[in-house]
């Protein structure tokens, strides 16, 4: 079919999310097919976002910066939004609603994984919070068992620093119909009702 520098190009799209080894050969081909408008351009994106990217020593974003420029911007709020992955602080910053600055976990604690707090960036975090208080700590963990353990976790060692915490509302998103809801989202959503 191909040489090895081409089945090894198909084999590493094949692994991207998303991606298997029909629609990674589609993609290998689209790029040889525009080699000077496609491939070329994302081979040297590549190889400068290899070269340039790292974690924020403060958060643990990427950036091709450190700090990164949401740690930099000394106009951000006083808040820190802890968050298990980049993608999800990318997620909320999308969102253009929250203009704290973050810290990534890199995971959340599972006893089934074998993940402790040693395992995550929770020292990082507690330190940093004995450093430079900030006004409030909100937890952006998902509504896991593990996020949930996590979460209590966080709670009980940023409480005992005296940082105000508060979690993510979680329940009925935007548009559901609670006939299609499961029994875990509905209790939850019960739960922290508020007056209306």
């Amino acid at each position: 079919m191909g040489g090895p520098e081409l089945e090894r190009l198909i084999d590493l799209f094949a692994h991207l999310p998303g991606l298997g080894p029909r629609s990674a050969r589609r993609i290998v081909l689209r790029l040889l097919r525009d080699r000077e408008t496609r491939l070329l351009p994302l081979a040297a994106a590549i190889r400068a976002c290899a070269d340039a990217v790292r974690a924020c020593g403060i958060c643990g974003n990427l950036d091709s910066c450190d700090p990164c420029t949401i740690c930099a911007n000394r106009t951000r709020e006083d808040k820190i939004c802890v968050v298990e992955t980049v993608a999800d602080l990318w997620a909320l910053e999308r969102a253009l609603i929250y203009r704290g600055t973050y810290h990534v976990l890199g995971g959340s604690l599972s006893a089934l994984a074998g993940r402790g707090p040693e395992d995550l960036a929770i020292a990082s975090l507690l330190a940093r919070l004995q450093t430079s208080p900030p006004e409030e700590v909100i937890l952006a963990m998902p509504a896991t068992v593990d996020g949930a353990a996590t979460g209590h976790y966080l709670t009980e060692k940023i409480k005992a620093l005296g940082i105000p915490v508060s979690r993510l509302a979680q329940g009925v998103p935007m548009g559901g119909a609670l006939e299609i809801l499961d029994e875990g989202t509905l209790a939850t959503a019960l739960r922290a009702r508020r007056l209306a």
